[in-house]
């Protein structure tokens, strides 16, 4: 592989409870509760690492943390370039699974919330052949300002910029709009189904791939059980099924698809072969609890 991918993104710690059954609103329900490293960002970073890729991570993170998280991302082979911040402490993530392991998040983003333009420094860039932006470090201003800083200067330098939208809620939140306004043309675009149909507001697929493909070069359509497609603004080019397996969290499986994909693609693998292991690493991923794979 000729280039690092540097991400930009969240680091957050992952409580995950898997309950029994429904919660019972004002009593007990019995659950298993882990806790796993997280943020959308950070697992990009590790899957990457995984992968064999080249990768340099840019974050956040409390003051109190920040020599545990660089020795976990040096652990994983993956560059930390971690800021710590004083006021806010790391972020955490609930993650409450039901028995399909569907999952819904409560979110404190802590240390996130306060990137800015002086933890993203162009140097970041050097020897960087794809800029990855998890969507969560746009939801907020100053993290916005600092990663369209950066966005600047990747273009400037001819990096490639992938995005990926990480968050119907939040995308609800900002509205579809000003998300495709902040982010502007783009190389890659990576959006699950529900992202794709929120982003453009139309519920057909290969619609959804022109009227994206209008923005951004290459575009990405993550299906969960019904694999990937990939397009642009001539619509769908290329699909695949996923196999079908037992779903235990879905937590990072569309990450941990991302990695796969890009891996292939700086390796200089057809299209078909880079959806492969896209889809082959969200597979994997949905098989464990947790958002990142087995230590190495």
């Amino acid at each position: 592989m000729s280039g690092t991918v540097l991400v930009i993104g969240d680091v957050m710690t992952d409580i995950i409870v898997a309950s029994e059954g429904p919660i019972v609103p004002g009593s007990d329900r019995r659950a298993a509760i882990v806790q796993r490293p997280g943020g959308s960002g950070a697992n990009q970073a590790v899957w990457l690492a995984a992968a064999g890729v080249p990768v340099r991570f840019a974050a956040r993170v409390g003051a109190a943390d920040l020599a545990l998280y660089r020795d976990r991302f040096r652990q994983w082979g993956v560059e930390p370039c971690l800021a710590a911040d004083a006021t806010l402490g790391s972020g955490v993530l609930v993650t409450l699974l039901d028995p399909l392991g569907e999952r819904s998040f409560l979110t404190d983003r802590g240390a996130n919330l306060n990137l800015c333009t002086a933890d993203l420094p162009a140097t970041l860039l050097d020897g960087v052949e794809l800029l990855l932006v998890s969507g969560y470090s746009l939801f907020a201003p100053v993290p916005r300002a600092a990663v369209q800083g950066l966005m600047r200067a990747a273009r400037s330098r001819g990096v490639a910029i992938a995005v990926d939208p990480a968050s119907t809620g939040f995308l609800a939140e900002v509205g579809p709009q000003n998300f495709l306004d902040w982010v502007g043309p783009l190389d890659w675009l990576f959006a699950n189904d529900a992202e794709a149909e929120f982003l453009t507001g139309v519920a057909d697929l290969d619609e959804q791939v022109r009227r994206l493909g209008a923005q951004f070069e290459h575009v990405i359509i993550k299906r969960g059980r019904f694999g990937a497609t990939l397009g642009g603004r001539d619509g769908v080019t290329l699909g695949q099924a996923a196999p079908v397996v037992r779903a235990v969290d879905t937590t990072g499986a569309g990450d941990a698809f991302a990695a796969g994909f890009v891996a292939a693609l700086l390796a200089g693998e057809a299209p078909e072969t880079c959806l492969e292991r896209g889809i082959a690493n969200g597979t994997r991923a949905v098989q464990r609890v947790g958002g990142q794979p087995e230590r190495p």
